[in-house]
């Protein structure tokens, strides 16, 4: 039994994804998850689950944090092992079941093409705001054409524009961190000492009880959402052997540093019946403090994260698309490529259904709408994050089936398997909890129905596409790795 080396694995590679050009540099793929998970709903949406939970929300943060490792580890594996552009839906195609992979892609696919207006939307009013004579909706449009005119460019061109929008993004919520803490220790803010003043004085660390903690999981977990978008982009990365379990480990780390802390220092200086949607919470705090600025920078900073999400988001839905054409569960001109290696027909379908959301949101924005939409990225997203770790596990036993010697993976789950299981069974529990919160359970309504119709849709006619697939030429698993027990 050998090991692959760097020479077999990109052999590897080749056999799986030969169009796509690896034009992401480690940096950039380091950053390109952090501005999925980093948007407008992180600064935004984080008000609400305050106001849901109290100051207990911090700890609902870490839990999803430990959801993420987990996950991320997984993904880390398989990445590893068969670098692919198409990530998630080829694995859970070839690990899983073809049908689960069709589902599990639209869904993914749906679920950006209808996230990716919102921020694209929030982006218009901010921008509406400083310059009221011109509508948001055209504002909203202006941003889509530019991201769009991005993704269309050379992989390169968009890692980097990611790459400083993402670091935008962070300094900005080290800024606070460090903000907050001059807060809490009574240096500035004019109000001393907080102790626990705040944490503990509005009814305790548990105002509305532990049960709501979970409740919001799924709210939780649409933050999150985007660092996946490191296994989509494993195909166009540079020596992804060396650069995804860096990125990973990176990202679980940033993901504690730019979550939990933050959230934990804002409800330690912030009363929390005071957090909500209205505002960026973060900005509602430090105003709450004098300091007024806050309100503008925050604004830009939701502006730069609503366009660097968009951004990634619509990176993300085109590769998955791109992926179930491959797999022969879309059109097979979906599958096409440009010289500079950019899957333009999955590009241009997947922003013309955002832009279509940006018109439909104009029309008929409603409060209740931007609730819904977070529930169902939740839901759809954790199904994705789910898939990811059942195809690690039959990864893993179809290699010990085979007699591989799993110890020189160059990347693998610690513990394997319990936290594998560890990680599926709490997002399930996480769905299921979702049928108890009214104002979440709509996306119940919307995501299985759509998760099952892609199902049962490609047991139906979509197998007749797969020859067309087939003839793509990618290995499969037992082709890449039978020879190298």
């Amino acid at each position: 039994m050998s090991e692959l080396n760097n020479v077999e694995m990109a052999c590897a590679a080749r056999a799986y994804e030969s169009e796509l050009k690896r034009g992401l540099k480690p940096r950039h793929l380091q950053l390109i998850a952090l501005g999925g998970i980093i948007g407008s709903c992180y600064f935004l949406g984080t008000g609400y689950v305050i106001d849901s939970c109290g100051p207990s929300a911090f700890l609902a943060y870490l839990l999803g944090g430990l959801i993420v490792y987990l996950v991320m580890v997984c993904l880390g594996e398989l990445a590893v092992s068969i670098p692919i552009s198409s990530s998630f839906v080829t694995y859970a195609n070839d690990f899983i079941h073809p049908a689960w992979a069709c589902g599990v892609g639209w869904s993914y696919w749906a679920t950006w093409v209808t996230y990716v207006p919102s921020e694209m939307i929030a982006a218009g009013i901010i921008m509406n705001n400083f310059v009221p004579s011109i509508p948001a909706v055209y504002w909203a449009l202006g941003f889509g054409v530019i991201i769009t005119v991005i993704n269309l460019s050379y992989v390169g061109t968009f890692g980097e524009l990611e790459f400083w929008l993402a670091l935008i993004k962070i300094l900005a919520i080290l800024m606070f961190v460090v903000l907050a803490v001059l807060i809490f220790l009574g240096v500035i803010g004019g109000q001393g000492f907080q102790g626990t003043s705040k944490l503990l004085g509005n009814g305790g660390l548990f105002p509305k009880g532990v049960g709501i903690v979970f409740l919001t999981m799924v709210i939780i977990l649409v933050n999150f959402q985007g660092s996946e978008i490191i296994g989509l982009a494993a195909g166009e990365s540079q020596e992804p052997e060396k650069s995804i379990p860096v990125a990973i480990t990176n990202v679980t780390y940033r993901i504690i540093a730019l979550y939990v802390i933050p959230v934990a220092l804002l409800v330690s200086i912030f009363p929390w019946q005071k957090a909500g949607l209205e505002e960026s919470v973060f900005a509602a705090a430090l105003n709450f403090y004098g300091f007024k600025w806050a309100g503008a920078l925050f604004s830009f900073v939701v502006l730069t994260a609503a366009i660097s999400c968009s951004n990634s988001g619509l990176y993300g839905c085109s590769r998955a698309v791109y992926a179930l054409a491959r797999e022969g569960m879309a059109p097979r001109w979906l599958a096409r490529v440009n010289k500079k290696g950019v899957p333009y027909n999955a590009i241009l379908l997947s922003v013309g259904g955002c832009w279509i959301g940006v018109i439909a949101y104009t029309l008929g924005g409603d409060a209740a709408v931007f609730t819904y939409l977070l529930a169902l990225s939740g839901f759809t997203g954790a199904i994705a994050w789910i898939s990811i770790c059942w195809s690690q596990l039959n990864f893993r036993r179809r290699l010990e089936k085979m007699g591989y010697d799993v110890g020189k993976l160059k990347f693998r789950v610690k513990y394997f398997p319990y936290l594998t299981h560890f990680a599926i069974w709490v997002q399930v529990a996480c769905l299921v909890v979702v049928a108890f919160n009214e104002e979440l359970r709509a996306s119940l309504y919307i995501g299985v129905p759509l998760l099952l119709g892609s199902m049962l849709w490609y047991q139906l006619w979509g197998r007749k596409l797969k020859p067309a697939a087939e003839a793509n030429g990618r290995l499969k698993f037992e082709d890449i790795f039978s020879s190298k027990v």
